[in-house]
C-alpha cells in the first residue's frame, strides 16, 4: 500500500477536528489519505471503545479514507517507548506516505503533545535501516521516512506557517466530526455528564476559528499548519499562481 498522506492522531476524532477539511479536500483531489489513531479514546467521559469504533468507521467513510488503523497504545498512558515507536514505524513502512500530518507540539490535553513527540521520533527512526520491522507475511520492511511533516492545530493556537483553504469542504469536515455523536453537540443526561467538547458552544468556536483562519488568508474557512523542521522547501511558485486570496 502506498499513501500520499498519513495523518496521526492521539485519539479518534483528533484528525477530524484538526485537519478534517484538509483531508476531505485531498481525497476529493484523488489523493490517498490514511489515519493512524494511536488510542481507542477509551478514557473519554462519554461513550466507550465500542461506540467510538463505530463512529470512526462512519467518519472514515465520510472523509473517503484509503486506510485507517488503531494502534491501541493506551488512552491517557501514551509512552514514548521503543515498543510504541515500532508499532508506528511498521505502519509508516507499510503505507510509505510522502507527507505526514501530526498533532500539535503542545496542547490542552496531555495526550496530544505526547502522541506528537512519540510520532516524530518514530518517523525519524523509520528511516534507519538497522531498526528492523517485519510485514505480516514475514518479509522484512524497507526503511521509509516522509518527505514532509506538518503539525495541525488542535485546541490551543500554535505559531502556524500557512492556512489551507477548506471553504469547499467545511460541510464535510462538520459531518465527519458529528459522526462522533457521543462526543459533540450533545446534551448532558443522567448517565453522561457534559464535557469540554460536548456542548454546542464548543462546536460554534470550532466554526469561528475556521472562519477566522480563513479570513486571515482570504478564504471563507481555513485550517492552520506548522511546517516541522523549517524552512519549507519550494521548487517552484505554483502554489502562488494557483491561489488568489481575497485580502
Amino acid at each position: 500500500m502506498k499513501l500520499d498522506v498519513l495523518v496521526f492522531a492521539s485519539h479518534p476524532d483528533d484528525a477530524e477536528l484538526g485537519c478534517g477539511g484538509t483531508i476531505a479536500a485531498l481525497t476529493d483531489q484523488g489523493k490517498k489519505v490514511g489515519i493512524i489513531d494511536l488510542t481507542k479514546g477509551e478514557m473519554g467521559t462519554r461513550g466507550n471503545a465500542e461506540t467510538r469504533a463505530k463512529e470512526v468507521d462512519k467518519a472514515s467513510k465520510i472523509l473517503n479514507l484509503s486506510y485507517r488503523k488503531m494502534l491501541d497504545l493506551g488512552d491517557s498512558i501514551l509512552e514514548n517507548s521503543r515498543e510504541n515507536q515500532l508499532k508506528i514505524i511498521e505502519q509508516v513502512r507499510l503505507t510509505r506516505p510522502h507527507i505526514c500530518l501530526v498533532g500539535a507540539p503542545f496542547d490542552r490535553h496531555p495526550d496530544h503533545p505526547k502522541g506528537t513527540n512519540l510520532t516524530l521520533d518514530a518517523l525519524f527512526y523509520s528511516g534507519l535501516k538497522k531498526i528492523e520491522t517485519i510485514e505480516e507475511n514475514g518479509e522484512k520492511q524497507e526503511p521509509h521516512r516522509p518527505a514532509h511533516i506538518l503539525h495541525y492545530m488542535q485546541d490551543r493556537p500554535i505559531d502556524f506557517d500557512f492556512v489551507f483553504d477548506i471553504s469547499d469542504h467545511w460541510k464535510t469536515k462538520k459531518e465527519a466530526i458529528l459522526a462522533f455523536n457521543t462526543q459533540f453537540n450533545v446534551s448532558s443526561n443522567e448517565r453522561e455528564s457534559e464535557t469540554y467538547i460536548s456542548s454546542k458552544n464548543y462546536f460554534k468556536q470550532l466554526e469561528s476559528r475556521a472562519r477566522y483562519l480563513g479570513h486571515l488568508s482570504g478564504f471563507t474557512y481555513g485550517e492552520a499548519f506548522k511546517y516541522y523542521l523549517p524552512p519549507a522547501p519550494l521548487k517552484n511558485f505554483n502554489i502562488f499562481f494557483e491561489t488568489s486570496p481575497k485580502r
